[in-house]
């Protein structure tokens, strides 16, 4: 028996095919000692930041503060990473639970959304990240459609850290840079200090 799908047949006999897209690794970073930022730039080191994809991804791996209790962020820039200063509109909601089973929580975090603000965009919230040796962030930031001219720029992260207070925390954070430019470089740092350790790939995300 067939399937179809507005008059297509997508499948028979028991089989069933689509195209799901690929991700394809565009570039990996991983600090070799610690460092202010981590930059993607269109154009540089092999960095494809373009039409070429529709989105991106980003995939953070341990990434480790020098110092204790910080936030991980990012912020876009329309210039080849002269500014990272884009306008973006973003909301922000986090869970936590601690090592001892004690103050599970979860909600929405206001101090950690923007309103059309140009600083960085802040994508852990409630609590920061810890700088003992076990402790870090990994989580992923999607980017969508970054080279579009006649729309926002629409952002989705997803993270999950030690907290320097021996909690587990995950937020969600998404909004949209407020620019019909094209985004063509990514800055990611933590808000105080350095970065120590880590690394970062940068996928193109086919369809």
């Amino acid at each position: 028996m067939a399937i179809l799908s507005n008059a297509v047949e997508i499948a028979d006999a028991g089989t069933f095919s689509v195209g799901l897209g690929a991700m394809v690794l565009i570039k990996t970073i991983t600090l070799s000692s610690a460092a202010a930022n981590i930059s993607f730039v269109d154009g540089a080191s092999s960095v494809v930041l373009d039409n070429t994809y529709a989105s991106y991804k980003f995939v953070f791996s341990n990434m480790h503060p020098a110092t204790n209790n910080v936030y991980w962020s990012v912020n876009f820039s329309i210039d080849g990473g002269t500014n990272y200063n884009v306008a973006k509109t973003s909301t922000n909601f986090s869970a936590a639970h601690s090592e001892s089973d004690g103050s599970p929580s979860v909600g929405y975090e206001d101090a950690f959304d923007l309103a059309n603000g140009t600083g960085v965009q802040w994508l852990v919230s409630g609590g920061g990240i810890g700088n003992l040796a076990d402790e870090s962030l990994s989580g992923t930031l999607d980017l969508f459609n970054p080279s579009s001219t006649t729309f926002v720029k629409h952002f989705i992260s997803n993270c999950q850290w030690y907290h320097g207070g021996n909690n587990s925390y995950n937020t969600y954070c998404a909004g949209y840079g407020n620019t019909t430019s094209a985004i063509n470089a990514v800055q990611f740092t933590m808000h105080s200090g350095n970065i120590e350790t880590g690394t970062i790939k940068l996928y193109g995300m086919s369809k």
